[in-house]
């Protein structure tokens, strides 16, 4: 599994959910298979929201379609949400923690309508040479080949000792 106790996932996924701070996941990739990974890791917990594609299935269990609105790289801001209660959980929250690793990653919270503070983290993992000044140019903390979350938990764990 991805999510990794040692990589910092587990801290990250339980610190989020003691403090009733939603955890919103956007992903390119196929829900059902990514809210599958987070629940065989036991982390699935009420403030997690998945906006990503999911299968649909013929009676015969064929794989026919995908529902709603492809979600790529570069759409994965507002113009997908449309009609999710995304927004509500979020018009109260002042300050967002934006982790990506892509360009496109950048928008996922356009549109969020009380945010004053926006911590931008790239991860950035390949082609590191070619796309650095890129990302710092775009991204206020760009981590270099490092799979882990222990800088974003550090960050989490300062925040919430300092409320």
């Amino acid at each position: 599994s991805p999510f990794q106790a040692e990589d910092g996932f587990e801290e990250f996924f339980d610190q989020l959910h003691k403090n009733k701070i939603p955890l919103f996941i956007f992903s390119a990739g196929v829900g059902d298979v990514l809210e599958e990974i987070i629940r065989q890791a036991n982390v699935f917990y009420p403030n997690v929201n998945v906006v990503s594609n999911y299968m649909a299935f013929s009676d015969e269990g064929i794989l026919t379609h995908f529902k709603g609105p492809l979600i790529h790289t570069y759409n994965k801001n507002n113009s997908v949400l449309q009609g999710s209660g995304y927004f509500q959980q979020l018009s109260t929250r002042t300050s967002i923690i934006l982790l990506g690793d892509s360009m496109g990653d950048l928008t996922m919270a356009d549109g969020v309508p009380s945010v004053e503070n926006i911590l931008k983290i790239g991860f950035l993992n390949d082609k590191v040479e070619e796309r650095r000044k890129k990302y710092l140019d775009s991204y206020d903390i760009v981590l270099e080949s490092d799979e882990t979350l222990d800088v974003v938990n550090g960050i989490l764990r300062y925040l919430l000792a300092e409320t």
